[in-house]
Formats: structure tokens, sequence, C-alpha cells
């Protein structure tokens, strides 16, 4: 591999690892990352889904202790069985649908435009839900996350699949959504990054054997040094992104996400950059 790709791949790890868990879509930034850098196609689509499990690595990670604690209390700890099948509830809308629809939204959605346009409403989105929040005086009915329904979670769930429009964010839709069906920040956050393990390893275990014809020696290299980058960056966003949601809301996402939609598109009118 020669030092172009090299930094391609380290360049496209860091967006990866920086956006994944924060509400401005990652798979949109990696588009438009990707269409900058000039690495578009099919490979470069199985490189974006490769590196994410580097992302949801590190959330394991954090959460290690309580994945353990998960496991071993899944035949006898109430709590541990709740958060598992809430989990598994909250996958499975997603996993059905991706499998249906996935290979036309891939087809027809990939590209930096569509990215754009998603950005720009999913921000607005945002700020409308924060005004509201924000001006009316009520208590979240869910504090903690081992206090959510099944049916929370299956609302959460349904939201998530609004997320396979490229730049509408996986984590914004389960976390801003959450919000709205009720529960707090802190707990539609941790929630979010529990719903990310087997979403997006299901996704990339999925995605990587549809491409497997695809996939060769030569691609190893660049995908391992992604992944190493995704794993780190994504470490450091998660435990910030932790503290930030207990003392923040989050409409300097959706300012981002108006004011970086709108650049794309204004470019591509005036025929500027060629997405």
């Amino acid at each position: 591999m020669d030092l172009i790709l090299a930094l391609k791949a380290i360049i496209l790890g860091l967006v990866e690892g920086l956006t994944e868990f924060l509400p401005v879509s990652s798979t949109g930034h990696l588009i438009v990352a990707g269409s900058l850098l000039d690495y578009t196609g099919e490979q470069a689509d199985t490189f974006y889904i490769a590196i994410q499990a580097g992302a949801i690595f590190a959330v394991c990670w954090h959460y290690r202790q309580r994945l353990f604690d998960v496991l071993r209390g899944l035949f006898s700890v109430p709590v541990q069985q709740r958060l598992a099948a809430n989990t598994v509830i909250a996958f499975l809308p997603a996993a059905v649908i991706g499998v249906l629809v996935g290979k036309y939204i891939k087809f027809y959605l990939f590209n930096a435009v569509a990215v754009a346009t998603a950005l720009v409403i999913g921000g607005i989105i945002i700020l409308v839900i924060e005004h509201i929040q924000a001006n009316k005086s009520y208590r979240p009915r869910v504090m903690e996350m081992d206090d959510m329904t099944w049916k929370d979670a299956l609302y959460v769930g349904l939201l998530q699949c609004l997320a396979m429009i490229p730049g509408t964010s996986r984590s914004g839709a389960t976390i801003i959504g959450g919000l709205v069906i009720g529960l707090s920040r802190k707990a539609a956050t941790e929630f979010s990054f529990f719903l990310a393990i087997p979403t997006i390893f299901g996704a990339t275990v999925y995605e990587l054997w549809q491409s497997k014809d695809i996939l060769n020696a030569e691609s190893l290299p660049m995908i391992s040094i992604g992944f190493v980058v995704s794993f780190f960056s994504a470490l450091v966003v998660v435990r910030w992104l932790l503290h930030y949601v207990s003392k923040h809301d989050f409409s300097s996402f959706g300012w981002y996400r108006i004011f970086f939609g709108a650049v794309i598109l204004v470019t591509w009118w005036f025929g500027l950059v060629a997405w």
C-alpha cells in the first residue's frame, strides 16, 4: 500500500471515529470525505463499512464491564435480561428493513447531494425538538436506560430505521427520537450506544459478506489502518459525549448539520465542486 492510500485510510478512520456516535451522520461524512479524497466506488463503500467495526469495538471497550455483567446475568438477573431483550427488540426493525431495501438505498442515496439534503433536514428537526424541549417544563418519563420498557425499545428501533438514509445519522435518530418518546438524555445516549453494537456489527458482517468478491489481500492494510484509527478516535468521542450530554443539549449539532449541508449544496449548485 502506498503512502497516499495510507493517508486516506487515516483521514477516513478519523472521520468515522469522530462522527459515528455524534448526531451528524458518520456515513454522510465518509461519503463527502471520500468524494473530496477521490476515493469512491464499491471498494470505498466496503472500506467504510469495515472501519465502522472499529468504532463499535470502542463502545464495547468503554462498556466492557456492563457487557460482562449482561452476559453473566443473562439467565438470572432481571435488569440484565431486560437490557439484553430491549437491545434485541430495538435491533430487529433495522435488521429486517436493511435486508429488504439496503441495496436500493445504497444505489440511489449514497451521494453527497442526498447526504447534504438529509443533513440540513435533520439539523432543522434537531433544532425544533430542542426548542420544544426547552420551552416546556417536564421531567423525562425514563431517567435510566435500565428502566426502559420493551415498547420504548421498539420505538427507538423503529426510529433507527430512518438512519438508513445517508446523512440522517443513526445516533441522531435514536438519541433525539429517545428524547421525543420520554427518555432522559443520559438514557437515550447510553441506549443508542448499546443498540449500535448489534446494529453496526450486523451491518458490517452482512455488507462484508455481500462484498466478499471485492475484498482481497491488497485492501486489508488500508482497512486495518482505518479500523485502528477509528477505534481510538471513537473511544475519545464516546467518553466526551457522555460528559457533554449531562450539561448541554444538541442544538449545536443541529446548526453544524445545517451549515455543513448548506456548504455542500451551494458548492454543488454553483458547480464549484463536482460532488
